[in-house]
């Protein structure tokens, strides 16, 4: 029986699961039916039986499992990779409203905007799979979490050792990284937004810097929403879960914009 609330859907970024929304989800179940699957390739997501997987593929697989669960609209809402995606359903006529949270895709192909951040994301693949045997007892530190994680949150060391290191998990298991870090496709400028969007770029994205990839987003998409989030890294939802839902549920009208809470210093709880 629906519960009369409209879908808010949740997609993740590249190399995570739907456990990136976790800290999320319970502020945004008062006012919506919250979805958050894992993506095409991804661990614990469907299994990528066409290679190479392309990001196309990916928001096929998404638009699949709408069809599947009977959503024909929803509210969308993603991380990086996940923004993309959501912003690509959007453009096929199947979203209400979308919050694209540092979207990947807002760039050349093949460009500084996408090679960068590539770089530092191999590196961080890298990184993740020689340290595998020692990972259990180092996340445990506070210390090695927040430096760790450092290009993608400002205060990983909010995170539990055990969330820790199930992202790591997620890292070195997902089975499409390669393809999607390597894809040459790129979100194109359109003349008309097909819903409300909001681009709400971290301030302090190491990966996506606002800088470089939400100028090229503001040029491609002048009439949506842009907004900075305050104080929080390229996955915001480590950071600040608080804004993150607040920020979404600005963009879907759950609450009003000016209800939105600042985000937290990154020296905060210290």
């Amino acid at each position: 029986m629906s519960s009369g609330k409209s879908s808010l859907v949740l997609f993740h970024g590249v190399t995570m699961s739907a456990a990136a929304w976790d800290g999320v989800v319970p502020h945004l179940t008062d006012h919506h039916d919250v979805l958050a699957p894992t993506a095409l390739g991804h661990r614990g997501g469907p299994v990528a039986l066409d290679r190479p997987v392309k990001v196309r593929d990916i928001v096929d697989a998404a638009e699949r499992m709408l069809d599947e669960r009977g959503i024909a609209k929803a509210h969308l809402a993603g991380n990086s990779l996940g923004g993309w995606m959501a912003i690509e359903l959007a453009l096929r006529g199947r979203a209400l409203s979308v919050c694209a949270l540092s979207p990947a895709g807002f760039w050349d192909g093949g460009g500084h905007g996408q090679t960068a951040a590539v770089t530092k994301l191999r590196r961080m693949v890298a990184l993740v799979q020689l340290t595998r045997p020692i990972q259990p007892l180092a996340l445990r530190s506070s210390v090695i979490r927040r430096l760790a994680m450092r290009d993608i949150a400002c205060r990983a060391d909010r995170l539990t050792p055990a969330q820790a290191l199930a992202a790591t998990t997620d890292l070195i298991e997902c089975a499409v990284t390669d393809d999607v870090l390597g894809t040459e496709e790129q979100i194109a400028s359109v003349p008309e937004l097909p819903c409300p969007i909001t681009l709400a770029w971290s301030e302090k994205d190491a990966i996506l810097p606002p800088s470089v990839n939400g100028r090229i987003a503001q040029e491609r998409f002048p009439h949506a929403r842009f907004e900075i989030l305050r104080g929080v890294g390229h996955v915001p939802m480590i950071d600040d879960p608080q804004l993150v839902a607040a920020t979404i549920l600005a963009t879907t009208g759950a609450v009003p914009a000016t209800t939105n809470v600042p985000a937290a210093s990154p020296d905060a709880d210290r």
